[in-house]
């Protein structure tokens, strides 16, 4: 078969085009490195049961849980057999007695920011990252549903709360 002109320029052009790219292994894009923490921010040691029950009642109720309250719940955690069920099911239970101190609905939605403040630090015992406050402020702002008992719920229950 004879070769056209026409198929013997379309070849060099690609070699020209696939010898003309070559590869720069020396890119440097200058990004400063930034630590990065982990979920825990640093804590590494899990409550006891006993701990978690009294740090509870702490941030709940502004006072120290009796020691009889204390081994009653103890034990009815221990007896139950999945913890976290149990963990929520004293939570529930503090959250509806009536001496809780939690911020109304018109407080915690007259200052977004201070409220999300107030509670990491009640809570988490730091402050909120910028992403945090940006991301429970949106949340808070566009669902009416949000009330504060709903916000301490999910802090006592999730993970960083079980670490100190």
């Amino acid at each position: 078969m004879p070769i056209s002109a026409k198929s013997v320029v379309l070849c060099l052009l690609a070699v020209v085009l696939l010898g003309s790219c070559r590869r720069d292994e020396y890119l440097i894009y200058e990004v400063d490195p930034v630590p990065v923490e982990g979920v825990n921010y640093g804590k590494n040691k899990q409550k006891t049961t006993e701990q978690y029950i009294a740090i509870l009642h702490a941030n709940l109720f502004q006072r120290a849980l009796s020691a009889n309250q204390q081994v009653e719940i103890s034990n009815l955690i221990e007896s139950i057999g999945d913890k976290q069920v149990a963990f929520e099911m004293v939570v529930s239970n503090f959250m509806n007695r009536s001496d809780v101190i939690i911020p109304s609905m018109q407080e915690m939605r007259a200052d977004v920011d201070g409220f999300i403040t107030a509670t990491y630090r009640r809570f988490l015992i730091r402050l909120p990252t910028e992403a945090e406050k940006a991301w429970f402020r949106n949340f808070i702002e566009t669902n009416t549903f949000v009330t504060p008992e709903l916000v301490y719920l999910s802090f006592a229950l999730c993970d960083e709360y079980q670490y100190y």
